[in-house]
């Protein structure tokens, strides 16, 4: 009734690749990085605007966690943007929001991974710049 398959199938598997994968740990460890580096990004700005020795400690602090993920290499820093002149008060505001955000990912991200001191880390960020901007109960 059926004719027997004579020819080799499309659909077989494909032959695995020659080159390396990276596992989901380390795919997570990248974003995460990643996260933490913007959230840099974004307290040099706070600082630029509003120096704070508050703003400096996690500045540093964030700085090592960057390091300690990328094995050992330090994060590429911008230099700061200058002064907002009048609209200071609003960029403020608007850098908060942005370091509460980068936080809530990076935190998102550090508990997917296990990585306790990550999200520690994040979650006094994201707690700080929520009181900054009025988020705080």
């Amino acid at each position: 009734m059926y004719e027997p398959i004579r020819t080799k199938s499309v659909h077989a598997m494909a032959a695995v690749p020659d080159f390396p994968h990276r596992s989901r740990e380390e795919e997570l460890e990248i974003r995460l990085a990643g996260h933490l580096t913007a959230l840099l990004t974004v307290t040099d700005e706070l600082r630029a605007l509003a120096p704070d020795p508050a703003l400096d400690d996690a500045a540093r602090r964030v700085a090592a966690q960057v390091a300690r993920l990328r094995a050992g290499r330090a994060p590429l820093r911008a230099a700061p943007t200058p002064g907002a002149g009048t609209d200071a008060p609003a960029r403020l505001t608007a850098l908060h929001q942005r370091a509460h955000t980068l936080a809530g990912q990076a935190l998102v991200v550090a508990t997917s991974l296990a990585d306790h001191q990550g999200a520690a880390l994040a979650a006094e960020r994201m707690t700080s710049h929520a009181s900054a901007i009025g988020l705080a109960a």
